[in-house]
């Protein structure tokens, strides 16, 4: 099975967003040509193992018909080296994951290639609902460009 993991700092709010709209859009066929059994999860660069979701995350998701349950782990080596495709919101989550699996032959990029997903922590909910949405138009896309270059 293929693994597609999604990091950000803390594992509160980006990345648990995208980790959730991956599984409901495979679960739902929504992503054309993408297998449903690929395996998505999320980790933080930074993050503190057991942290609840942010309650405004998890509102983004509610609104968009996700519950997810989990809370926030912190990425190890083993994670970057056991996916087939690592996505980070910033430049330094993907530096960050090259540092912590050095040796890994991983592909670690960023979900946005045109730039950095901004952290919406300590924002409004209408920020969280935008970086939800921003996130949402994304992954159908790297999702496809992923497995049709695994294909080659």
């Amino acid at each position: 099975m293929r693994t597609v993991l999604f990091i950000c700092t803390g594992n509160t709010c980006r990345s648990p967003l995208a980790e959730g709209i991956a599984r409901q859009a495979l679960l739902t066929g929504a992503i054309d040509g993408v297998e449903p059994d690929l395996f998505v999860a999320s980790a933080g660069v930074h993050a503190q193992d057991g942290m609840p979701i942010s309650e405004e995350s998890r509102a983004a998701l509610a609104r968009r018909g996700i519950e997810i349950d989990g809370s926030s782990t912190g990425l190890t080596a083993e994670m970057v080296n056991r996916a087939d495709l690592v996505l980070g919101m910033t430049d330094s989550h993907v530096q960050a994951a090259r540092m912590i699996a050095p040796d890994s032959n991983t592909p670690i990029e960023r979900l946005d290639p045109d730039g950095d997903i901004a952290d919406p922590i300590g924002q409004s909910q209408d920020v969280y609902d935008r970086v939800a949405s921003r996130i949402e138009a994304l992954i159908p896309g790297r999702l496809q460009e992923f497995l049709a270059a695994s294909k080659s």
